[in-house]
Parts: structure tokens; C-alpha cells; sequence
């Protein structure tokens, strides 16, 4: 697979809907992580990235005007133990109580499915950075069959030796266009940045200006585990 660089995929993308990206970084020092979200909605784009203990919620920017909290008031990360977990929404819950009974990343996503908002189908797309022992990442979706309501599709992607200076990139949705066509293939491999700012600022100056609402990033130091977060939000 040709690696590509997230400035070109994003700025031929207007609405990539929200991505997962994991990584390493050039010098092998750092795990990196992002995790964004678009809307195109008034409801969608009412919400901001808040700190919450090791990880982050959504809440809305002006509680006033929240139409519908479903699908859009979740944890996207949360942290237990070695391992960080990502996604687009509830399922970071289901995956860390699932986890937390010794289930695996994989058998604690048996129980869910995409986002039951048709004709769009939204696919769940998971990750989990996993520090015990060697440094490792897997990544999932769960799709619709071609917006078959009836039929799941369940992907798994593991990385047990990441690359420097390379990374996964995985969104919701493959273009711009109505129904919402959700993400095909195996997660894009991508160039990873040095540190949290190069990687912040390079995400957030190539997603579309008009549908951005907030980008999470964070490194995290494989030897002394220093983290450093960086959340923008385009309502502040």
C-alpha cells in the first residue's frame, strides 16, 4: 500500500465525517493518536471536546440549541490500564467494560453495530493503542452491507509493529454525497508527523473549514510516558 500523506487525503475529502488516526512517530519515541469530528448540521456542529479524567466527551457548545443528544454526546477516548481506547462514539463504554472483564478489543465489539441512522447506516469505527509489553494498535469498523439494515459487517485490523513515521487512518465516510457512502477498504496508511503540535496543526489547517468541529491529538513517550494532549474545537 502507497503511503500518503493526510494534508492530500483531507483536502480531497469536504466530509470524511470523523477519523481515527494512529501512528508512530519518526523517531520511534512516540505513540500518536487523533481523533476528529465534522458535522453539517447546526445540531452535529454544537459541540466542543472537553477533558475527562485520561481521556476526552462531546457536550454541546451551547446546550440551548441541542436538538438531539443520540449519536453525538459520547466519550471518544477513554483509558484502562495500558491501553488507550478510540472511537466515534458510545462503543468506547462498551469497549472498555468489555475489556475490563477480559474480553478481547475484537469480542466486546460483537455486541454492537453501525449507527442506526438510515439511509446513512454511519459506520462504528474503533481504535486501541496497546502499551503492555511492545508498543501495538488495532483499528475496527462496523458497516452496513451496501445500507442493508439487516447486515452487519465487522473488520478487524491489527498492527503489532508499527513503523516509524507511519500510521492508519480510518473514517466514516468515503465522499460527499447522499446517502453518505461509508468508509471501503483496509485504513489508509499515512505519514505521521514528529510530535502532537506538527501533527495538530497539520490536521486541523486541511480539514474543511466549513465542516470541522473538533480535533483531538496526543503523543504518548514509549519510554517515559509523558502524554501531551492537544484539543481544538472551532467553538470556543
Amino acid at each position: 500500500m502507497k503511503i500518503q500523506s493526510m494534508k492530500t487525503i483531507l483536502n480531497d475529502l469536504s466530509y470524511p465525517g470523523r477519523g481515527i488516526v494512529i501512528g508512530l512517530n519518526p523517531s520511534g519515541t512516540c505513540a500518536m493518536t487523533a481523533y476528529f469530528i465534522m458535522g453539517r448540521s447546526a445540531n452535529s456542529r454544537n459541540r466542543v471536546f472537553v477533558t475527562e479524567g485520561e481521556g476526552i466527551r462531546t457536550e454541546a457548545f451551547d446546550p440551548s440549541k441541542m436538538e438531539d443528544p443520540s449519536l453525538i454526546i459520547y466519550a471518544p477516548v477513554r483509558k484502562l490500564g495500558d491501553k488507550l481506547i478510540v472511537t466515534n462514539g458510545d462503543q468506547t463504554d462498551t469497549i472498555y467494560d468489555g475489556m475490563k472483564a477480559g474480553k478481547t478489543f475484537e469480542q466486546s465489539l460483537q455486541v454492537r453495530e453501525f449507527e442506526p441512522d438510515g439511509p446513512n447506516y454511519t459506520p462504528r469505527i474503533s481504535g486501541l493503542l496497546d502499551f503492555e509489553g511492545s508498543y501495538s494498535y488495532s483499528m475496527s469498523i462496523l458497516k452496513s452491507a451496501n445500507k442493508n439494515p439487516d447486515s452487519c459487517q465487522r473488520f478487524t485490523f491489527d498492527y503489532a509493529a508499527p513503523v516509524k513515521g507511519e500510521g492508519h487512518f480510518i473514517h466514516t465516510y468515503q465522499a460527499n454525497e447522499e446517502p453518505l457512502p461509508s468508509f471501503e477498504g483496509e485504513p489508509r496508511l499515512v505519514e505521521i508527523p514528529e510530535t502532537a503540535k506538527e501533527f495538530s496543526d497539520l490536521l486541523w489547517a486541511n480539514l474543511n473549514d466549513e465542516n470541522k468541529v473538533s480535533l483531538f491529538v496526543r503523543s504518548v513517550n514509549l519510554t517515559t510516558g509523558e502524554v501531551d494532549t492537544i484539543i481544538t474545537n472551532k467553538n470556543e
